[in-house]
């Protein structure tokens, strides 16, 4: 009996390595955050649904998403958000906006684009933007954006190196454009000077984890045949993406034709402009050959429901783009023509404009509007793999949203009650890859007061220029 033990004892010691990794695997791991109880919503392929369900991140990435209890099986962190009752949902994409243009909200109201743009907003730019403006006014949107839910945005403007600084020092994620333009422009006095910061530009912000560099041509009703084929080398060359105002409006459509003796879609195509990422900004005056030529060359959509109808520029096809397997996302477009950077409200107008034109109250269902402002987004961008949803690998982008207001009450699908009933201001916590930038209601990345300070100075300046 005594040898049979001793046998035992002495194959136990002998297994004991074999035994390591088993006994490893039931311990817990370190992460850096759990967020823990709340109602996830994945927003992907699946839709899958858990309520109530934790996330486990740790570093930048999302390592698990599971039932509470089978995440405090694996993990413990020393950092965790309680989000019982509260939707816990992937960061809102704003494929289309001008961030620095939240300095001219609510200048020139009323008015179809061309009277806007050239009496008031291009004149008012001349006189105001440099790059002290473009940072305060950049700073002042993204407050807005985080405060809000938005985790990644596409941006359009003048010194976007400055944006880009700005941008990477509140942790959020952008896709930002440098403008060319082919008229005298606050940042350089031709379209050549143009590219020449895109290229500055974009070596400045290689590989690096937050800030893709875009080149933005801005229309072709403001650029000529050479200068865009110009951008499109050059986005090739560099391997980053185009973005460009495309067939925003029947105004447009004619100008094409007048100057170009083609409508946008088809001189594009001719010049074989399409980079391997390109986004469409707005998309409205597109006909179904158009259509199909966008899905054939890759180009994605930012529908900016609230934007267009403000300038009364129309309704983008937004039904049809989907049918023909378009990538399509949301935008809120600069907060001058919108007034906010809310991706909430440009949600529940997506849907509701598509049911309208359509007459058809089951288009843009509430599940579809919510994937066109998070991995539909990510698809026009051309991160899906990295963004956009909530999923094993994917970065920590995710942002909880508070579901107790009277207006939210009560609850029965929770993903209506996100695209229906929520605004940006019930976000309480947003985090961009793996980092808190608001944790219950307060920007831990950026001074409010300071901002909200700096950029009521910097309103003095708009003020006189319109003066």
């Amino acid at each position: 009996m005594r040898l049979r033990i001793l046998a035992t004892g002495l194959a136990l010691l002998l297994a004991a390595p074999l035994l390591g990794p088993a006994l490893s695997a039931r311990q817990t791991a370190e992460v850096s955050l759990i967020i823990a109880n709340g109602i996830v919503i994945t927003v992907d392929g699946s839709r899958r649904i858990l309520n109530p369900g934790s996330v486990a991140i740790n570093g930048t990435q999302i390592v698990a998403i599971d039932t509470p209890a089978a995440i405090r099986a694996r993990y413990r962190s020393a950092d965790t958000i309680d989000a019982a009752g509260k939707v816990v949902m992937p960061g809102l994409i704003n494929t289309h906006t001008h961030a620095a243009m939240v300095m001219f909200r609510g200048l020139g109201n009323d008015l179809a684009l061309m009277d806007w743009l050239t009496k008031y907003i291009f004149p008012a730019e001349a006189k105001t933007v440099s790059p002290e403006f473009v940072r305060v006014g950049t700073r002042l949107a993204l407050l807005e954006m985080i405060q809000s839910g938005t985790t990644t945005y596409a941006d359009m403007y003048y010194f976007e190196e400055e944006v880009a600084r700005v941008t990477k020092a509140a942790g959020v994620r952008g896709v930002l454009g440098q403008t060319v333009i082919e008229f005298p422009a606050p940042d350089a006095r031709t379209p050549a000077d143009a590219l020449k910061r895109t290229e500055a530009f974009a070596k400045e912000f290689a590989q690096d984890d937050l800030i893709t560099p875009s080149i933005a041509p801005h229309a072709v009703y403001t650029l000529d045949a050479a200068t865009l084929t110009a951008t499109s080398d050059l986005a090739k060359r560099l391997n980053i993406p185009i973005q460009i105002h495309l067939a925003e409006t029947a105004a447009e459509i004619s100008q094409s034709q007048q100057r170009h003796k083609q409508r946008p879609v088809a001189l594009l195509d001719s010049l074989k402009f399409w980079a391997p990422i390109t986004i469409g900004a707005h998309g409205v005056w597109i006909n179904p050959e158009e259509i199909a030529l966008l899905k054939q060359r890759n180009v994605g959509i930012s529908n900016n429901p609230e934007s267009n109808m403000k300038l009364a520029s129309g309704t983008a096809p937004v039904v049809a783009y989907r049918q023909a397997g378009v990538n399509v996302g949301l935008g809120t477009d600069g907060a001058a023509s919108n007034n906010d950077l809310d991706m909430f409200e440009a949600m529940r107008q997506a849907a509701f404009q598509q049911k309208l034109v359509t007459m058809d109250p089951r288009v843009i269902s509430a599940p579809e509007a919510l994937e066109l402002a998070t991995i539909g987004g990510a698809r026009v961008l051309g991160q899906q793999t990295r963004i956009g949803s909530l999923e094993t690998g994917k970065r920590a982008d995710v942002i909880i949203v508070g579901m107790s207001r009277a207006r939210q009450t009560p609850m029965f699908d929770p993903v209506s009650q996100v695209v229906y009933v929520s605004r940006g201001d019930d976000v309480e916590t947003t985090i961009v890859n793996g980092k808190v930038l608001m944790r219950d209601r307060k920007v831990l990345t950026l001074d409010e007061a300071g901002v909200l300070r700096e950029a009521r100075a910097a309103a003095d300046l708009v003020r006189k220029a319109v003066q």
